[in-house]
């Protein structure tokens, strides 16, 4: 089992920046890709950024290309999403994942951790 536990949402305004943390445990060996998703109410999940660990290559979906940057620490097993230029559409309950595969598709992650809520409000 891989443990993963998300830090670092909280309330912004438009504009302003919020870094997320995904402290990860137990058989992270399994594992590969580290990945982020939200979800906002109403609607479906949706893929925000992976890493590969192994690699280090990266993967943003086209609405924070440019915004959002993922990076890790290898000393601390913790993956992290620096979110700058918030918008309010990227308020959501944003989650931390891992997968053996490098992936878009939440399907394929098969641990997640609890999400962090990020609010931007204008």
């Amino acid at each position: 089992q891989v443990q993963l536990v998300e830090s670092g949402g909280g309330l912004v305004q438009t504009g302003g920046s919020l870094r997320l943390s995904c402290a990860a445990s137990g058989r992270t060996f399994t594992t590969y890709v580290r990945g982020w998703f939200r979800q906002a109410p109403g609607k479906e999940r949706e893929f925000v950024a992976y890493i590969n660990w192994s690699t280090g290559s990266t993967s943003y979906a086209d609405s924070v290309e440019g915004r959002f940057t993922v990076s890790k620490d290898d000393t601390k097993n913790t993956v992290y999403l620096q979110m700058n230029s918030l918008k309010s559409e990227d308020t959501a309950v944003y989650y931390c994942a891992a997968s053996r595969l490098g992936s878009r598709l939440g399907a394929l992650y098969n641990y997640w951790g609890q999400g962090t809520q990020v609010t931007v409000s204008s």
